[in-house]
């Protein structure tokens, strides 16, 4: 009879062990613990993902009201996002995202079009109920996350020695030697009086060879008279 209670006694240990919310104790003998990556990097710009997983070693209650939250920078920092609560700083509107279901004991968090400020470190919080009480936790070193910066290949085009006009517009040499460049006032000025007088001279020179032949025949007949 008393191995016979003794056997149904041991066939009941992994039916409580089965429990709605019973976890197994966590790695390295902790009764509960959250895991991250220690460091991530990812580009100005893009986005990143911080996974997350945790265990616990108690009994949950009939409503484990699992609460998941995060904070930044130090362990005792600020928190800026709240699942339950749907609370999200200022920072970080529209820009965040938790991948977590209901009964997972492991998710992710996203954060989309990365700034420079969001170069911190991050702690995910959990809070959840159980048969002894509200039982709370969070990562001890949080994940580090740089922001890397995209260098950008530009082309160095060779620039030849400039000269500023009178109008301060700065010309290449070799523009202003090209024969297409429009003449100036002063120049155009010059040019048009150097026709005139070249016009000029050369109208003087035809009334003074026509008047000389003219004359010769006058000349000529003088002797013979």
């Amino acid at each position: 009879m008393g191995f016979i209670l003794l056997l149904l006694l041991l066939l009941q240990l992994p039916i409580a062990s089965l429990k709605a919310g019973y976890s197994a104790a966590c790695s390295k003998g902790y009764h509960y613990e959250v895991t991250q990556p220690e460091h991530l990097k990812a580009p100005k710009g893009g986005s990143i993902t911080i996974s997350f997983s945790f265990c616990y070693s108690w009994v949950l209650a009939k409503n484990p009201d699992v609460r998941i939250s995060w904070r930044r920078k130090e362990f005792h920092g600020p928190f800026f996002y709240n699942h339950t609560s749907s609370f999200t700083h200022e920072d970080y509107k529209n820009r965040l995202s938790l991948d977590w279901k209901k009964g997972q004991k492991f998710g992710s968090l996203i954060i989309q079009n990365l700034r420079e400020k969001d170069e911190s470190t991050y702690f995910c919080r959990i809070q959840l109920n159980t048969e002894e009480g509200i039982k709370q936790w969070q990562s001890i070193k949080g994940t580090t996350v740089t922001i890397t910066h995209i260098a950008k290949t530009t082309m160095q085009i060779p620039i030849s020695k400039t000269s500023k006009t009178t109008t301060g517009i700065e010309v290449t040499e070799s523009k202003r030697r090209s024969g297409s460049q429009p003449l100036s006032l002063g120049a155009a000025v010059g040019v048009a009086l150097a026709i005139a007088v070249f016009v000029t001279a050369i109208l003087a020179l035809m009334v003074f060879l026509r008047w000389k032949r003219r004359d010769q025949p006058t000349k000529a007949q003088s002797p013979a008279r």
